[in-house]
């Protein structure tokens, strides 16, 4: 039978909201002009787009369920859910969703999802609300705590309570905590860092609750200098359903432009700053290759083709 896990972020809800309405004062109290603040047309946007993923999210359970059923079904291995081991599951979750962010990030197709997050060029407890209306790329990455005996149930807890997590990150009202928080836990300094569109800080700390995996698989950046939030070519739109389609059309655009079967496949699973190599005068092009070649997963600043990461959001 499985448990009956409380879903965390619904339950959160009023929190978020009193945490929101104690940072707007906050800014009114004691403005800071070196910090991005608030911006009344930015929130509402932010916020309903909250407001949709979580019908959105609904939806794309249901295939979710389904296969994460189908695979607790077929393993024989069972997870009991108890007071030692729902801590083991956050940790492999936390593990899971650091590969699943880092990966949305690198693959253009998983990034036109998460692009929404990073859409905004401000950094408050709104922004935490600016979530996508296509999440079912998410799940698939989870399928190994299923296939270990871990419930569905308890995978969908462990992800509501990540998330919940991370709204406090997403602020600039919180600076440096002691060192061995900062070394340990993600941060709202950490985060800061992954929502900046500076070349030095692009595609860096993919932690959701612990900071621990990127500095064990090299993509940590400490915060340095100030961030500039939000993508390195900005949409400029409050529009809901062109924030969570704009990449999405993007990519079907160059689709449609595409000349062979590998620039099509560059353009859905290579990075998102990714470009066909241009063809050289007198030199007879390749034959055509159904492939779907895609960029390893390792962030490295300014990196060319990490800086261009954010450009294909346009």
């Amino acid at each position: 039978m499985s448990p009956n896990l409380p879903d965390a972020v619904l339950w959160s809800i009023p929190a978020f909201v009193l945490l929101t309405v104690v940072e707007m004062v906050s800014y009114r109290l004691r403005p800071d002009e070196h910090a991005a603040g608030y911006d009344a047309r930015d929130a509402a946007t932010s916020v309903g787009m909250g407001l949709g993923s979580i019908g959105f999210d609904l939806l794309w359970k249901i295939p979710a369920v389904a296969l994460f059923t189908a695979v607790y079904e077929l393993t024989p291995a069972r997870v009991p859910v108890t007071w030692w081991t729902i801590p083991l599951m956050l940790l492999a979750q936390d593990f899971f969703y650091y590969w699943s962010h880092r990966g949305h990030h690198v693959v253009r197709v998983l990034w036109a999802c998460h692009v929404v997050h990073h859409s905004s060029r401000r950094f408050n407890f709104t922004t935490a609300l600016r979530q996508p209306w296509t999440s079912l790329t998410v799940w698939p990455f989870y399928l190994p705590m299923v296939a270990c005996g871990v419930p569905p149930a308890a995978v969908f807890f462990c992800y509501s309570v990540n998330l919940v997590y991370q709204f406090w990150v997403h602020t600039e009202r919180v600076g440096k905590l002691p060192r061995p928080v900062e070394y340990v836990f993600n941060t709202p300094s950490h985060h800061r860092v992954h929502h900046a569109s500076q070349g030095g800080y692009l595609d860096r700390n993919f932690g959701g609750i612990l900071i621990l995996w990127d500095r064990l698989f090299g993509s940590f950046t400490a915060e340095a200098e100030r961030p500039v939030y939000g993508l390195t070519k900005n949409i400029d739109t409050y529009n809901p359903l062109r924030v969570a389609t704009h990449e999405y059309v993007a990519i079907a655009r160059d689709l449609r432009r595409a000349r062979t079967w590998r620039e099509r496949a560059g353009r859905v699973f290579r990075g998102p700053g990714w470009q066909p190599a241009p063809a050289v005068p007198g030199v007879p092009t390749a034959p055509s290759v159904p492939s779907a070649p895609s960029d390893p997963p390792a962030p490295s600043g300014a990196e060319p083709g990490r800086a261009g990461a954010r450009e294909r959001a346009a």
